[in-house]
């Protein structure tokens, strides 16, 4: 019975990492890939600006 106990975690473990591999695999693209996309953009370009204005004030 001491196997049965040695080896439930680690198969909880790979059940649960095949779950979020799963997950992030069905999640790219599709219809939120142009939202993501324009949130990165976003953040990204503010980032930028606010780089360029620090430099300007330098």
């Amino acid at each position: 019975m001491d196997y049965v106990s040695a080896l439930v975690p680690p198969v909880v473990m790979a059940v649960f990492f095949i779950g979020v591999i799963r997950v992030i695999v069905k999640t790219q693209g599709g219809a939120n890939k142009a939202k993501e996309d324009a949130a990165v953009d976003a953040v990204l370009a503010r980032a930028d600006g606010a780089q360029a204005s620090a430099s300007s004030d330098a």
